[in-house]
């Protein structure tokens, strides 16, 4: 069985029962980053071998990883935060998995796009959910604006050292139309901002942007 676990976002405690469970029966324990779930695991007394899998040994552990499967082997696969196969590289085993016909369920959990969305106080019946926008300024301006003719709430992600840029393209297209910032979602100094695109940019001007944010238009 391929266990899809899904780890806290920041704080230690968002993580159910089941989680650690699993982490605790496997045989071994597929982690994006093994120093970073490392972490997790000591606070949880979880003594179980672990590997990594991360995006540039993606397809060469994934044979590895599918041929453990196929013995009979049982393995979690974890990512750095939140639930694998959204935005990182466990899509991949997720698929291959399923191309072998190898049994696999997800340990629900944390999810930081799910968490801001309600945060936020947008409509959530209807949502898209872009990933990162791109770093080039002119495709992240032209997605955008194909963006601003949907009539659903817009999440994406940001990096601290790109979020004024976004900004400033968000403030340039979407006018008055109000935005919030979410940062270190379930973490001590969790920061929810609500205003116009050139608000929030007034405000990130003045105090440097830290973390990583989620963006709900």
């Amino acid at each position: 069985m391929l266990y899809i676990v899904a780890t806290p976002i920041g704080n230690l405690k968002d993580i159910t029962l089941r989680a650690i469970e699993v982490l605790k029966s496997v045989d071994l324990i597929a982690c994006e980053d093994t120093r970073h779930s490392k972490i997790l695991l000591d606070h949880y007394g979880i003594n179980k071998p672990t590997t990594s899998f991360y995006q540039h040994n993606r397809f060469t552990k994934g044979e590895y990883l599918l041929g453990l499967l196929k013995a009979g082997k049982n393995i979690a696969l974890v990512s750095d935060a939140g639930t694998p196969g959204i935005l990182d590289p466990g899509y991949n085993l997720i698929n291959l998995a399923i191309e072998h016909n190898i049994p696999l369920t997800v340990i629900p959990g944390a999810v930081a796009l799910v968490n801001a969305l309600v945060l936020s106080g947008k409509p959530a019946h209807a949502f898209i959910f872009e990933g990162f926008l791109s770093a080039k300024a002119v495709a992240r301006k032209n997605r955008l604006k194909e963006l601003k003719k949907l009539e659903l709430t817009v999440i994406f992600y940001e990096s601290s050292h790109r979020i004024l840029k976004t900004l400033q393209d968000i403030a340039e297209v979407f006018a008055e139309r109000k935005v919030v910032l979410c940062r270190e979602l379930t973490k001590k100094f969790e920061e929810v901002k609500r205003g116009s695109a050139k608000e929030l940019l007034e405000h990130f001007s003045s105090q440097k942007p830290r973390g990583e944010f989620v963006v709900i238009i």
